[in-house]
């Protein structure tokens, strides 16, 4: 079989952007590229740096079958939970249809979907909301109030997010990442990080009381336009959960592969 090199590029762009992200948050981080899997794993309370992929292309029934229980054995090992991302499109057909019981045998239980998209759609116009200002991230009570969030949009504890952007140099100073102020309310965010020559688009988020209203792809706009400015970089990526995925094309954004994402059976 033959993957498409947009599906290819969605895990590439995964585990480039995971290893920046999980060893800013800590130094110490398990990050490996082990055969078949990758390991991007902080051991955080904030659950999302705490990642595990499936790298092979291809692969078959009783290869899946193998790697799923490597990785469930290694999720086993930590601390804290995490998830791991399976990027459908490296599956064959029969792998594909046996997925379901196969993660299940591994002591995997589905999480929620999410999609990998791709688009040559750089540069952007400046964007504009009649609601909103837009400010960089460069404080810490702004890395605060875009970790909070998170929390609100994920349904998380606060000090989870808190822990995982805490401190951190890269975020305020290197990552892309805006907020989106109504009348001086942190109401939405969006970040974009350069990875692999590609601007990558993570952690955006509308606060709950806040969503419909075009708040999350205004911020988005602003991350990559502001991304795409500095960098001169004209192709952008992302995952999309099943939230975002229907205002990403609006952007510009392709899908390409389906991601199934697992965490353990508790």
């Amino acid at each position: 079989m033959t993957v498409s090199a947009e599906s290819i590029e969605s895990l590439q762009q995964l585990t480039t952007a995971w290893r920046t992200l999980v060893l800013d948050h800590d130094a110490d981080a398990d990050v490996r590229d082990l055969p078949g899997i990758a390991v991007r794993w902080a051991d955080s309370r904030f659950g999302f740096w705490n990642c595990i992929t499936l790298t092979e292309e291809g692969a078959g029934a009783e290869l899946l079958r193998h790697r799923l229980s490597q990785a469930a054995d290694i999720m086993r090992t930590k601390k804290h939970p995490g998830f791991l991302w399976l990027f459908e499109d490296l599956l064959d057909d029969e792998a594909r249809s046996t997925l379901e019981t196969t993660a299940e045998q591994a002591g995997l239980q589905y999480a929620f979907p999410g999609t990998g998209m791709a688009g040559d759609l750089l540069p952007l116009p400046e964007p504009i909301h009649p609601d909103l200002t837009f400010t960089r991230v460069g404080t810490d009570e702004q890395l605060q109030a875009y970790a909070d969030l998170q929390s609100r949009a994920y349904g998380l504890p606060l000090e989870e997010a808190r822990e995982g952007l805490a401190g951190s140099a890269l975020w305020k100073n290197e990552i892309h990442a805006y907020l989106a102020l109504r009348d001086d309310e942190p109401v939405a965010c969006a970040a974009t990080i350069e990875a692999q020559g590609r601007l990558f688009v993570c952690y955006v988020a509308t606060d709950p009381r806040w969503q419909r209203k075009g708040y999350g792809e205004a911020v988005t706009r602003k991350a990559l336009y502001e991304g795409a400015r500095a960098t001169g970089l004209t192709r952008a990526t992302l995952h999309a959960t099943a939230a975002g995925a229907p205002v990403y094309p609006r952007i510009g954004f392709q899908p390409n592969t389906r991601i199934h994402f697992y965490s353990l059976k508790g």
